[in-house]
């Protein structure tokens, strides 16, 4: 995300969209690869989800729903009791990280991965485009490495503390660590398909953002196929 943002062309086109409303946007925070939720049932065929009131939101929540489940949205605040009294069967929050400090290992049982829905949330600071325009050259170049740097150091803080609360929520509190079955994630990569497909065509920019993105996650997954991944693959020989 950081590399298509800064380097890729990604930001120019946050900054597009936003122009219109007479606001900067800069990247300044992201909670990297996110979990796929809590669960108070088994998540061992599509079938489970038919029926399953689930907090999610957003274009995660449409495919949820043409899945047969039925999305909720709740503020962070309320989502515990939802799930404690069952209100509601399951929900995504964030990673380790953020899920043991609001104690959801208290009130379901399962804890599936991956975060299909939501691979990094990526955080803004907003700025008035006609104030950042009014202030000197360093001040801006303060402004922006500020954020700049916000970005870096949070995802670092939650990649280097969410490995540790991992271990606390196995460990400590017996949670039931899950992979979602293949199923399952490749029926729910078909309908985000079909629901972006959808709201390509109906929408230019929506489609000139996704274009550029897709395009740039296809050519640096040719890289990290023979670096990351490949690094991590001799690691476990």
């Amino acid at each position: 995300m950081n590399a298509w943002l800064y380097s890729g062309g990604g930001l120019d086109l946050w900054r597009e969209v936003y122009a219109p409303f007479g606001v900067l946007p800069f990247p300044c925070g992201n909670t990297g690869v996110q979990m796929g939720g809590w669960f108070n049932r088994e998540i061992n065929s599509v079938a489970d989800l038919q029926g399953l009131r689930m907090r999610i939101p957003g274009l995660g929540g449409e495919v949820l729903q043409r899945a047969g489940g039925a999305p909720v949205t709740l503020p962070g605040s309320e989502i515990f009791t939802a799930l404690q009294t069952g209100s509601i069967d399951a929900t995504e929050w964030i990673g380790p990280y953020n899920d043991l400090a609001f104690g959801l290992y208290k009130a379901a049982k399962y804890y599936y991965y991956p975060g299909w829905h939501e691979p990094g949330s990526t955080l803004e600071c907003i700025v008035s485009r006609k104030a950042f325009d009014s202030l000197p050259a360093d001040l801006q170049e303060i402004l922006r490495v500020c954020c700049a740097a916000v970005n870096d150091t949070m995802l670092a803080e939650f990649n280097a503390r969410s490995y540790e609360a991992l271990a606390a929520l196995v460990k400590e509190h017996k949670v039931d660590l899950r992979p979602f079955p293949d199923e399952v994630l490749r029926f729910l990569r078909d309908l985000s398909r079909q629901i972006v497909e959808e709201t390509v065509a109906g929408d230019p920019q929506f489609a000139k953002v996704y274009a550029s993105a897709s395009k740039f996650q296809a050519g640096i997954a040719n890289w990290t196929r023979i670096s990351d991944q490949a690094y991590y693959a001799a690691r476990t020989l």
